[in-house]
């Protein structure tokens, strides 16, 4: 992450700014494969795929894209593609298999050579120290519901900053926490698939306090220079209507959804009225004296991530909020808003289903401007769903994630103008890959992956992506393949 960025001024309207990371990113479960390799044991979300009705067609990330065997070649990928970041997280379980104990070194040697085969090609790696997928034992022993999985979190950190902390500078400690908490305790169609509002709530205070620790832990181990970050998938959240009950319900979802995470992480605190309006589930009792401090840590940059927004109101009588775009679920990811309504925003959709409106993206950037000034940004995740296939010449044409990348690009570029520090852009994602609960059937990369022979075929959004890195600013117009 630079220290500062050239000013705009006098820059074409369409150009960034000089030192602006074009990346790419990606996860280890789902990317990786060699899942019992090298010491590695399971994670949650080992277990939570292996389970059937679990996953879009049973699908698990066994094989996965096979990186962990193809890495060279998907760095000498990235290399052509002229990105200068790439953003991968770490797996808890390759590198501390039982989530405690000593670390074993064969698994942080795949990430020594990782940085080092990026390093040699000019790539600045940003290590993400968890993407979803807690050792399974610390799961079988409570997982994030139970506080001592955030000490075991800040040992584990630990570790990592002391394997690649000469090498790497740009550390994030957690990825949408969000999604862990209310997605894997709350609607369970995540890993581990529990369905308690309670335990999601519990679930997110101590993946709070894991941030903080683990971010105390990076500081104790890397040098000065390194700066620590956090990913959160903070939602822009719109009411479908100015009455009163409409922005009620406009609140309690901005606070579930932003403020349980941005409060503690950027405040020291957590909204009174989120406190309030989740009173009948916990006491959060399980905040205890010096947590808010602990969590509360400076920060050398924040990472924000966007797909699309969110569109609210009060629900009628017996009205749900499950049909909220994060899959389908007899439980509400909305722990004391299942009165909530959620609604399709207009618009073209992605094969998510998810609304494209860039206006999001820029509405999220300059909220967090105001919410912490000073404090750079990063946009850490940002892409499309596709239909992508190759066609008879084997070249695929993906001119509707063309047409999202600018329109996001654009809103990136004019949230820079109206003074927000965003100081790079990490392409969701590098290649197709395990989709989570969908399996393999959407499509996310901006390369294709061919899962039966695992060959690589860069699409072109790709070859556009690259031009635009490589130019270090947007075409004046939009021409598609």
């Amino acid at each position: 992450m630079p220290e500062s960025l050239t000013p705009l001024t006098p820059l074409s309207p369409l150009a960034f700014p000089a030192g602006f990371l074009w990346g790419a990113a990606t996860s280890a479960y789902q990317i990786e494969g060699a899942v019992r390799e090298d010491g590695r044991t399971p994670s949650i979300w080992d277990t939570f795929s292996h389970t059937p009705g679990r996953t879009v067609g049973g699908d698990t990330g066994d094989v996965a894209v096979e990186h962990y065997h193809r890495y060279r070649d998907d760095v000498a990928l990235m290399a052509d593609l002229g990105l200068n970041a790439y953003r991968f997280s770490v797996s808890w379980s390759r590198v501390q298999p039982t989530g405690r104990g000593p670390a074993v070194q064969r698994g942080l040697d795949f990430y020594r050579r990782l940085v080092d085969e990026l390093l040699a090609k000019g790539i600045a790696p940003a290590v993400t120290l968890y993407h979803w997928d807690l050792p399974q034992e610390l799961e079988d022993a409570g997982g994030w519901p139970a506080r001592e999985t955030a000490y075991r979190f800040a040992e584990y950190a630990g570790f990592v900053a002391e394997a690649l902390g000469d090498r790497v500078e740009s550390w994030i400690t957690l990825n949408e926490p969000w999604c862990s908490a209310f997605l894997g305790y709350g609607s369970g169609v995540h890993a581990p698939g529990r369905t308690d509002p309670a335990a999601a709530l519990h679930a997110a205070h101590h993946l709070n306090l894991a941030h903080g620790l683990g971010t105390q832990a990076l500081r104790a181990a890397l040098p000065a220079r390194a700066r620590v970050a956090v990913s959160l998938n903070s939602a822009v959240v719109r009411a479908v209507s100015g009455s009163a009950q409409d922005l009620d319900a406009r609140r309690r979802i901005d606070n579930l959804a932003n403020g349980v995470f941005h409060g503690p992480m950027l405040h020291g605190a957590y909204p009174a009225d989120l406190l309030t309006d989740t009173a009948r589930i916990t006491d959060w009792s399980c905040v205890k004296d010096g947590d808010l401090a602990a969590i509360h840590q400076p920060l050398d940059a924040l990472g924000l991530n966007y797909y699309t927004p969110a569109l609210v109101s009060a629900a009628p009588e017996g009205g749900s909020s499950s049909a909220d775009g994060h899959g389908a679920s007899d439980h509400s990811p909305w722990p004391s808003a299942e009165d909530v309504a959620f609604h399709q925003t207009p618009g073209e959709r992605t094969e998510m289903g998810w609304t494209i409106d860039p206006t999001g993206l820029h509405e999220l950037i300059m909220r967090y401007t105001r919410e912490a000034p000073g404090l750079p940004l990063y946009v850490t995740e940002n892409g499309a769903a596709c239909d992508d296939k190759p066609d008879p010449d084997g070249r695929v044409h993906d001119p509707e994630r063309i047409a999202y990348l600018h329109g996001h690009l654009a809103a990136v570029r004019r949230a820079i103008t109206d003074g927000a520090d965003v100081r790079g852009y990490y392409l969701w994602s590098l290649l197709d890959n395990f989709e989570w609960a969908y399996g393999y059937s959407k499509r996310f990369g901006a390369v294709y992956v061919d899962y039966e022979t695992q060959a690589r075929i860069p699409k072109s959004s790709a070859h556009w992506y690259a031009t635009v890195a490589g130019a270090g600013a947007l075409p004046r117009e939009l021409v598609l393949d």
